[in-house]
């Protein structure tokens, strides 16, 4: 196959100076295992050479930069190279950092022959990029390689002539290399002459590629480079959308547009950012999440929902919508939903979706919550709510448990007749959520805890509800505490100070107790 191969001299040293900024016009050397493999123009002209150490490099060079060898470092530099190839030519394989090849039929036809595409590619990575390139064209990526290291354009058919008068080390193999020098074999003519049985008897299986590759045939055809799809949609209009209705009219459109073309990689997102720019010139950004995969309907959902929000909301743009696009978020390989045996599959589940969303749209993300579980020392820490389609990551590790966390209760919830009565109005609960209590003597007074950590006297009865009343409650036979909190001192935002005492009541019952600012509150019972 005729090869058109792009080869940027010392790139390792241009990655350095793009990535760095260490100029490649100044002695720089870069080193692996403490050799070095790439220099700069500047620090050949003072003697350095490949393969040299570092010290006797630096003795050739005083001024010589030295820099470690990092590949990931020459791939990103890379990319915007291959990425100015691909806006003049398709199908890009990179051969490695600094060197990428394409088929040369295709843009040969195009531009009207080899040379005239070779300069073109040459003018664009110079004008994009600022990179100096050079092009070599023949028969297979190895004579590619060496060719452009001239420039040159091998005919076609004469290959294997041109590989036949370079040297062995063109094989960049130096352990093979060295061995057929001293064979004898000096040049890649001496070694393809040889019989290929022999080869793969005496060299191995790498020898016997090398061995095709100096006879000019590859071993291997072109494995070119896909450019990602372009997944995003955008629709510009001529008047400006200013009213729900045509809104929502443009978002189901627009929203069938994005599910066909996802549809049509084999794709499916789990977010979508809505932006528009108004007549103003303003620009408009929302990112929507979804638990789960958009489909066309919930596309087109949350683009009429946000339509709708921008134009009617409060902080509506001063003008119209003149463009609008949608672009895919967390995009991930779908092979489709299986259906049920009974009917659709997640019927109910996307009506309830369909509705939490719809009303996240009219009031804000923060307006459906989900709670998840997480770590922590109390009930209350162990449960965080976030917004319904967020991540459901928690803020603390389950497993293991803190230090000191306390035996695991069951959540205070099962006090239905305080929910009740918080419904009514009552002030039964505590701003944290959890139901107050009155904690009384057997004179009546409140109890509280002194800076002694000690209580003020022995707890005789308590009272959930903030009107127990001081001899009202239910008798306490048994109490253990108080043990204090002082917690998460370094946040102020997250840290407190409370009490904690265990209670264990005439009827049964046995609850863990937690004093704040000077309230008591029911943070648990026990089983």
């Amino acid at each position: 196959m005729r090869t058109l191969l792009v080869w940027c001299p010392d790139w390792p040293v241009l990655a350095v100076e793009i990535v760095e900024g260490i100029p490649a016009t100044d002695p720089v050397a870069i080193l692996h295992a403490n050799r070095v493999i790439a220099c700069s123009e500047a620090a050949r002209a003072a003697g350095v050479r490949r393969g040299l150490r570092k010290r006797e490099a630096q003795s050739r060079c005083p001024r010589l930069t030295v820099v470690e060898h990092d590949p990931d470092r020459d791939a990103r530099a890379f990319e915007p190279v291959v990425a100015a190839v691909e806006q003049v030519v398709a199908g890009v394989e990179v051969v490695r950092p600094g060197a990428c090849a394409l088929a040369a039929r295709g843009p040969a036809r195009y531009f009207g022959g080899e040379e005239r595409a070779a300069e073109r590619i040459v003018e664009q990575v110079a004008q994009a990029c600022g990179v100096e390139c050079q092009v070599g064209i023949a028969d297979g990526v190895f004579a590619a390689g060496l060719a452009a290291r001239d420039g040159q354009l091998v005919p076609a058919g004469e290959t294997a002539r041109f590989l036949a008068g370079l040297p062995v080390e063109a094989l960049d193999r130096p352990e093979l290399t060295g061995l057929l020098r001293r064979l004898g074999v000096r040049t890649l003519g001496d070694f393809a002459a040889l019989p290929a049985g022999d080869v793969l008897a005496r060299f191995g299986f790498d020898g016997a590629l090398a061995h095709h590759q100096a006879a000019g045939r590859d071993h291997r055809p072109l494995a070119v480079r896909r450019p990602p799809p372009d997944l995003d949609v955008t629709e510009t209009y001529d008047e400006p959308l200013d009213r729900v209705d045509t809104a929502a009219f443009v978002a189901r459109a627009l929203g069938e547009r994005l599910h066909a073309t996802l549809a049509g990689y084999g794709l499916a997102c789990t977010r979508l950012a809505i932006e528009a720019v108004t007549a103003n010139s303003e620009e408009l950004h929302r990112v929507w999440r979804h638990d789960g995969l958009l489909t066309a309907a919930t596309i087109a959902d949350r683009v009429r929902w946000q339509l709708g929000g921008w134009l009617t909301g409060r902080d509506r743009p001063s003008a119209g919508i003149l463009r609008l696009r949608l672009i895919p978020d967390g995009v991930l390989a779908h092979a489709g939903l299986q259906p049920g045996l009974w009917g659709e599959t997640g019927e109910e589940r996307e009506r309830a979706q369909r509705a939490m969303s719809r009303v996240q749209g009219i009031l804000g993300p923060a307006a459906v919550v989900t709670p998840v579980p997480g770590g922590g020392r109390g009930t209350a820490d162990q449960v965080r709510m976030v917004p319904w389609g967020d991540e459901r990551t928690p803020a603390r590790p389950a497993d293991p448990p803190w230090p000191g966390r306390i035996p695991p209760p069951q959540p205070v919830t099962v006090y239905s007749q305080f929910d009740a009565r918080a419904a009514r109005g009552d002030s039964d609960r505590s701003p944290s959520g959890s139901p107050p209590v009155a904690v009384h003597d057997e004179a009546g007074e409140p109890v509280m805890v002194t800076a002694r950590l000690a209580v003020s006297a022995p707890p005789a009865r308590v009272a959930i509800g903030a009107r127990g009343g001081a001899l009202g409650g239910t008798e306490v036979t048994g109490w253990a505490g108080p043990w204090p909190v002082d917690e998460r001192w370094w946040a102020p935002a997250e840290g407190g100070r409370r009490a904690r005492l265990q209670v264990g009541l005439s009827d049964g019952r046995a609850l863990l107790l937690s004093l704040a600012s000077g309230v008591w509150t029911v943070e648990a019972i026990y089983d």
